[in-house]
């Protein structure tokens, strides 16, 4: 395999990754949320003890998923990024479709 093809296919799979993990960490923030709703309506009704202490429980774990994944996706978004900058200094590789689709993934996520 050509260093260019082996370019291209680096950007294709780290792209995928980080488009994953983006989606992943937006799964875990939305789970969160509907974790609090519910611990909050536990205590609003007035919900036995073990109840609001599961749901706290729940929440909690949502949390800690929440912060794993955003080190995973920034560390993704990093290996990405270097590629990118790597893909950009290669005359070859400067305008390739590849790079531009992994630009644009990269800036979607947010990362």
């Amino acid at each position: 395999m050509s260093d260019l093809a082996a370019a291209r296919r680096q950007l294709a799979i780290k792209s995928g990754v980080v488009k994953r993990l983006a989606k992943e960490h937006a799964l875990y923030k939305k789970e969160a949320e509907e974790q609090q709703r519910k611990l909050d309506k536990f205590i609003a009704d007035g919900a036995e003890a073990w109840d609001i202490k599961n749901a706290t429980r729940m929440m909690e774990e949502a949390n800690k998923m929440i912060v794993d994944s955003a080190n995973r996706l920034g560390k993704a978004a990093g290996e990405l990024k270097d590629l990118i900058d790597a893909g950009k200094a290669n005359p070859e590789l400067a305008h390739d479709e590849e790079l531009l689709k992994a630009e644009k993934i990269l800036e979607e996520s947010g990362a």
